[in-house]
């Protein structure tokens, strides 16, 4: 059911987003010089020893009606019940307990999750004389911590992990192409996840660990099996649900991280607006395997250049995207919808794909003789030998002489000869370029 997720909850002011940052590290600081393709900073991915998680900084989303803290708590409440596995409430260790603090307890505690209380802001063994006062909030044994210092995060991640459930061995299996439907509401998300899935809907028990009323939906294909990550299961009804774009784009970014191939969906009558671009960024920045399909194509009047003049459209307002192939579709009259899957294997071998490291440098000693590399004041990048990192995606190290002068240009070029190699179609790429030591 994809990775755990950790609901960081608290009154205003207690240092909930410097204990988000600390928690998620350096992971949301990889921004690209690209239009669409900036993080907010409510949700992250941590880690701890061995358990990766998501992080849901509530703090970071803003429900109006700022004045009256109560209301604000009784979202980020409704917001924890909803998606966490285990929720952290945050106190300030220097003001003590307030009647917001009680109160906010008292709503956790109705939700049946664990909950692990920290008090932040005991920044020296003196404080931690006062944390006792916080056991009147009956949610057990409080835990100082201090944001802004670092200390203390060990033993809370240690009491938060003891919650998450056993990892799933079915998701785990490498046979398996983990499906996500991402795009705003409203683009038919719901319908497309039908027309796939066609006769063949598995109906899952709901399974522990998760309250979604949206689950993961596993289905076998000619062979194939897969698991269709919900994103369209924001059934509940209410002010938080309908007005808040940043909990849609909150549902995407989880299942954007818990996917292998992720389908940015957009409505082929309405063409593309700026939301459709933020939510395609997240899948791109999180390094997922990407197609584009346009929905409702059967709705739009045509001419016999229609489709081409979209997709330079698609080209040009998704420019970083510009690896991920791009399908027409409609979901309604299921026209070309079978055509996905085999789209998606595709993509999902590209996005795992390893390159044996004398075939990648060969490419590369290649490359370096048809267009040397640039020089800066006289001195020569030199690339003396490169490596396949990871995959998913397709991560390559350059070792190098001096890093300074790889220039942008010069990367994108030994990118597109490694694509053009290898056809990694509908996946990024990503390449680090290191100092031979």
């Amino acid at each position: 059911m994809g990775l755990p997720v950790v609901a960081i909850v608290g009154r205003p002011n207690v240092g909930k987003s410097t204990i988000f940052n600390r928690l998620i590290g350096e992971r949301i600081a990889i921004v690209e010089d690209q239009p669409g393709v900036t993080r907010d900073r409510l949700y992250g991915k941590g880690e701890w020893l061995t358990h990766n998680f998501h992080v849901i900084d509530t703090g970071g989303i803003e429900f109006g009606e700022t004045d009256e803290i109560l209301t604000q708590m009784r979202y980020q409440a409704e917001l924890a019940i909803d998606e966490a596995t285990v929720i952290v409430m945050i106190t300030d260790g220097r003001t003590g307990v307030t009647d917001a603090d009680l109160e906010l307890a008292r709503m956790l505690n109705r939700t049946g999750k664990p909950i692990v209380l920290a008090v932040n802001k005991v920044d020296n063994p003196e404080m931690r004389a006062d944390i006792y006062d916080f056991y009147t909030l009956g949610l057990g044994e409080p835990f100082p911590i201090s944001g802004s210092h670092g200390l203390g995060l060990g033993d809370m991640l240690e009491e938060v992990v003891k919650s998450f459930p056993a990892p799933d061995e079915e998701d785990t299996r490498d046979d398996i192409i983990r499906v996500s439907i991402i795009g705003r509401p409203n683009v038919g998300k719901s319908s497309l996840t039908n027309a796939i899935l066609g006769e063949e809907r598995v109906i899952v028990s709901d399974v522990a660990g998760t309250t979604r009323d949206a689950i993961d939906t596993p289905f076998e294909r000619d062979g194939q099996n897969y698991i269709l990550v919900d994103t369209a299961g924001m059934r509940k009804r209410g002010k938080v649900y309908e007005n808040t774009e940043k909990y849609s784009v909150m549902r995407a970014m989880r299942a954007i991280e818990d996917s292998d191939v992720v389908l940015v969906l957009i409505n082929g009558e309405e063409g593309i607006i700026e939301q459709d671009k933020k939510i395609a960024g997240y899948a791109h920045e999180a390094g997922r395997g990407v197609i584009i399909i346009v929905n409702k194509w059967d709705a739009v009047e045509k001419d016999d250049k229609t489709m081409q003049r979209f997709t330079e459209l698609i080209r040009e307002e998704f420019k970083y995207l510009d690896y991920a192939p791009i399908m027409y579709v409609s979901a309604k009259s299921k026209q070309r919808v079978h055509t996905i899957l085999p789209k998606v294997n595709e993509v999902a071998e590209a996005h795992s794909m390893r390159v044996p490291t004398s075939v990648l440098n060969d490419l590369v000693t290649d490359a370096t003789i048809r267009t040397p590399p640039p020089s800066d004041r006289g001195k020569r990048l030199k690339i003396n030998y490169a490596t396949q990192a990871t995959v998913k995606p397709p991560t390559f190290i350059l070792f190098v002489n001096d890093p300074e002068l790889m220039h942008f240009s010069y990367e994108r070029y030994i990118e597109n000869k490694i694509r053009e190699a290898f056809v990694f179609e509908g996946t990024p790429v990503r390449i680090w370029t290191r100092k031979k030591t």
